[in-house]
């Protein structure tokens, strides 16, 4: 919807209860930042974040709930409305979640290699339910972006939204981690052609990229290496989407 302020979904990324980033999501690629999950967390509500993105990596790559107990430390201490992923692929990992006090969460390879859990999981569930379309060179990525699932990702976006999903959150794996910029062309196509909450994530360098991504109607933006790399700051992020509203 064009004309609506975008949400900033600043990033924090777990593997080993450690605050890192990776590059096209290559565990070999990995960076630690030295920085307190927690601490960060609070931090970016303290610089005017309301909400936060937090990937479990552990779960991604083995399905795990290695992070949980930090996690939900880093709900209930920062005060942001949290949207996690990373190797959900149970009821019993929602509701924790969710109890544990996080805004939503996300489903990522259970939502390509089965259908039925995610149907179960939207009756139940609803709009507390994302799904994390994570894509390489057009095909629908699954198991921490390492395995290829053979799937259309324009494609299955739009059977996404035909089964009641709300909130997508579309990854371009090519442009993630390496500060080279975003694929505008690829959410304008999205938010043309499908009528749901869309958030970008990957690869956003520079600020006129926000604003770009904001006047194309997307409902959010994940940002989490031009942050830690001192790109740009989250006041900065504000002050230029507040330009463009």
């Amino acid at each position: 919807m064009r004309g609506r302020k975008m949400k900033l979904f600043p990033a924090i990324d777990l593997l080993n209860g450690k605050l890192v980033r990776l590059v096209q999501g290559d565990f070999s690629r990995v960076t630690d930042y030295g920085l307190d999950p927690v601490e960060t967390a609070i931090r970016f509500r303290e610089d005017g974040a309301e909400y936060l993105h937090v990937v479990d990596l552990d779960g991604a790559r083995d399905g795990k709930a290695a992070n949980h107990r930090l996690i939900e430390e880093m709900v209930k201490r920062s005060g942001l409305k949290v949207q996690v992923g990373g190797g959900i692929r149970d009821v019993e990992r929602i509701q924790a979640y969710l109890d544990a006090g996080a805004m939503r969460v996300i489903l990522g390879s259970v939502a390509v290699n089965d259908p039925a859990f995610l149907e179960k999981s939207l009756f139940t569930y609803k709009e507390q339910i994302a799904v994390g379309v994570d894509m390489m060179k057009g095909e629908v990525m699954t198991h921490g972006w390492e395995v290829g699932s053979g799937v259309d990702a324009m494609d299955f976006c739009g059977e996404l939204a035909q089964k009641g999903v709300k909130t997508l959150i579309v990854t371009d794996i090519e442009k993630d981690g390496e500060l080279k910029g975003t694929n505008l062309n690829l959410y304008r196509e999205l938010s043309e052609q499908i009528d749901v909450d869309i958030v970008a994530s990957g690869g956003i360098t520079e600020l006129n990229e926000l604003s770009e991504l904001q006047q194309t109607g997307l409902y959010g933006a994940i940002v989490g290496k031009a942050f830690y790399t001192g790109k740009f700051t989250l006041k900065d992020a504000f002050k230029a989407l507040e330009k463009t509203v």
